[in-house]
């Protein structure tokens, strides 16, 4: 018969453990969050439009109206919203989903509420005076399947099928009539009136 020979092993002491498992614990949690964080990244980057949009429902604040525009308030505004017979004077910036700018105003710029894509224009009838949105516009109320190119240098700024992401700050609207009438004054009259004085 053989033997077997006992080698004594010092016993672990329980702070060693507890730090072992804690260890563990760290390790884990911080592969939770890489994970989460590489899920974020990979949705944002590269899932199709519906996934992200999904995704994105799900954050704080953002809410969805029945068309499929996506919106968070960053700042309420207050009054009236303003019409399809109106002209919005507003601050924007649009991205596509990767953030990368496509368009933005140098100041704030008047743009017809019923003029835009219909996702913008669902957006600034929603929106008060004051107030400030993120919204979300998927390609069906957006540009759809046809891109958009820089008339300037015929570069594609807009893919077809985009997603497109805006900040919209609205500063003020007014009824179309009398934004026009205030256009034709500053160009010197009102059509079919006098000519302006000296001519």
């Amino acid at each position: 018969m053989s033997s077997v020979t006992a080698v004594p092993i010092a016993p672990t002491k329980r702070s060693a453990l507890v730090w072992l498992w804690l260890g563990i614990i760290v390790a884990v949690a911080g592969a939770v969050a890489l994970a989460w964080v590489g899920t974020e990244k990979v949705v944002t980057e590269r899932a199709d439009n519906a996934t992200f949009l999904a995704r994105n429902k799900a954050q704080a604040g953002v809410t969805e109206t029945a068309s499929g525009l996506q919106i968070q308030t960053i700042t309420e505004g207050t009054g009236a919203s303003p019409t399809d017979s109106d002209v919005a004077l507003v601050n924007y910036k649009g991205t596509l989903r990767n953030g990368e700018t496509f368009d933005a105003s140098q100041q704030p710029t008047p743009l017809p509420v019923a003029g835009m894509i219909p996702g913008f224009t669902e957006a600034l009838k929603l929106m008060k005076k004051g107030g400030k949105y993120r919204i979300w516009i998927k390609p069906e109320l957006g540009y759809g399947s046809e891109a958009k190119t820089d008339p300037r240098s015929g570069r594609e700024v807009i893919p077809a099928d985009s997603l497109l992401v805006f900040e919209v700050e609205l500063m003020e609207f007014l009824p179309m009539s009398v934004y026009q009438q205030m256009m034709q004054q500053q160009m010197g009259g009102a059509p079919g009136g006098a000519p302006p004085p000296g001519n």
